[in-house]
Parts: C-alpha cells; sequence; structure tokens
C-alpha cells in the first residue's frame, strides 16, 4: 500500500529535523511527504529543504497564515494546502505532527492493519510524552481514540468524510463520523510516539473556550458535554477548565456555531456517546 505523509509545522525549528529522520528511519518509506511551512518565523523551512534536497520523496510548501494558534483551524488550513499539491493515486493518508519520534516499524504495522481488514478506516499508535525522565502515556484521551498527532485514513473513509474539518474538535469528528459510516478505528498500543511537545503547549487564553464549542459543534448536548468537561478537566488536572469548557459550549449554542457533523450524525454520536458512557458504568 502506498501512503503519503502531510506535515503541518509552524515555527518547528527544535524538533523538525529530529521528526524527519524518525520519518526517513521507517521500514516502509513514505512515497510522498509533504511539509507546510505554515507562516514560521524560525529555521523551519531551512532545515525542511535541506531533507528535501536528501531525500527526493520529502517536500516543502510555503504558507502564510496568521501567526495566532487556535487549535484545529490552523493546522487542518496547513493539512488543506499540502494536500491541495498531492495527487489522489494514494491508499492512506496520513496527518503527522512536526514534533514525533516514531517507532521505525510504526507505518509497517499501520499498513498491516488496513491489509489485514478491509473495513478499517483509521488506524494508529498511542502518544507517550516525557515526564521526570520518562515517557508516559499521554493519556488525555481513551486508548480507543487516536491522537490528532498521527491519524492514518484509508482513502475511501477520507473522501467519504469530504477531508478534515478546520475546527478544533477536528480530530474527534473524524473517528465519529467513520463510526457513523461503518469504519473501523483501530489502535495498537505497542506502537508508541513519542510527542516532543505537550498537546496545547502553543494554545493562548483565546483558546481556552474552544474545546467547550467544539463539543457544541459536535452536537454532544448539555449532559454528554458536561461530562466529557468534567473528566478532560479532571485528566488535565485543572478542574476549573471546567468552567471554561461549559462557557464555551454555551457561548457556541447561543450564537448558533456552525456544526461539524449533519444531524443525522449528530443524533449518531450523542447515541453512540451515550452508549460508551453506560459500558464504563456497567461493565
Amino acid at each position: 500500500m502506498k501512503y503519503y505523509v502531510i506535515i503541518p509545522a509552524h515555527n518547528e525549528e527544535a524538533f523538525m529535523g529530529v521528526t524527519l529522520d524518525s520519518l526517513a528511519a521507517q521500514t516502509v518509506l513514505p512515497a510522498k511527504a509533504v511539509v507546510v511551512n505554515d507562516n514560521s518565523t524560525d529555521r523551519t523551512g531551512e532545515i525542511v529543504s535541506q531533507y528535501a534536497a536528501q531525500y527526493p520523496w520529502i517536500s516543502l510548501v510555503n504558507k502564510d497564515s496568521a501567526a495566532v494558534h487556535l487549535p484545529g483551524s490552523k493546522v487542518i488550513q496547513a493539512f488543506n494546502a499540502g494536500y491541495a499539491t498531492v495527487d489522489e493515486d494514494y491508499d492512506i493518508i496520513v496527518k503527522l505532527d512536526a514534533d514525533l519520534i516514531l517507532p521505525a516499524d510504526y507505518f509497517e504495522t499501520v499498513l498491516n492493519a488496513f491489509k489485514a481488514d478491509d473495513t478499517v478506516g483509521m488506524a494508529g499508535g498511542f502518544a507517550y510524552i516525557e515526564k521526570n525522565g520518562e515517557w508516559i502515556l499521554e493519556n488525555l484521551t481513551d486508548k480507543d481514540h487516536i491522537r490528532g498527532a498521527f491519524k492514518a485514513y484509508r482513502k475511501a473513509l477520507f473522501t467519504q468524510m469530504g477531508g478534515l474539518r478546520t475546527a478544533m474538535g477536528w480530530d474527534t469528528a473524524d473517528e465519529l463520523i467513520a463510526k457513523f459510516y461503518n469504519w473501523k478505528v483501530v489502535t495498537i498500543e505497542r506502537l508508541k510516539v513519542k510527542h516532543l511537545k505537550p498537546t496545547g503547549a502553543n494554545y493562548n487564553k483565546a483558546a481556552r473556550y474552544k474545546q467547550g464549542e467544539a463539543f457544541y459543534s459536535l452536537g454532544y448536548g448539555f449532559i454528554i458535554t458536561a461530562i466529557a468537561g468534567a473528566k478532560l478537566a479532571m485528566r488535565k488536572g485543572k478542574p476549573l477548565l471546567f468552567v471554561d469548557y461549559i462557557k464555551g459550549f454555551l457561548q457556541a449554542k447561543n450564537e448558533k456555531k456552525p456544526m461539524l457533523v449533519t444531524q443525522e450524525q449528530a443524533k449518531f454520536i450523542r447515541a453512540y456517546r451515550w452508549k460508551k458512557m453506560k459500558q464504563k458504568v456497567f461493565k
């Protein structure tokens, strides 16, 4: 199977080379890897150019955008700029962050998961972060969720769902929509990806209500949002974030913000979330 990788990158000079080294060391190389230099003010573009000179499958796309890092929208707009430069002669499309160290057999293993089952729409490993000199699981989400830092999609699913949403919540929306269309989302626990920069490290204060807005745009409704918000705030070790999430949800509802899913998909998502919650309570 042929896979293409697209890497949005904004001021990633500290990690860009490490990520590309990790990609170049894969047992199965990508047919193409496009790095989108998204308005960087450091040496990100220069570093990518050096790697592109060494590896013909790496290319650089320069993109101008606002410097403000809002979760979801900026990174997916950069991803889309990269996707626009590739052809459709691929089996798997991958969205990758620019601050990762992948196991050498990462993509070989992911491709095998796709090959083994035609109903697998997405596959990926688990994110680990460094804490006190040890690499520990970045446990912001459940183990049946693939982190947005390393998403691999089967072409048929990617096309069916119309690509990725340019808003926070895109990496939950994609999995819920995949399930709506009866695709499987496969997580591979032994694939431990070192995430060099913690999720949300660059988010500014304007982003704090975005999680609640994301819950609204996924069609969760207030009760599911309250439960999911409380759980996420506790996982982050910042209980007061719950208040921000609720404010963000109510603000989005009052302003009638656009949804990331259709009404039919939102109904499916609520039923799916309730089912998952009940399973955890009664297991």
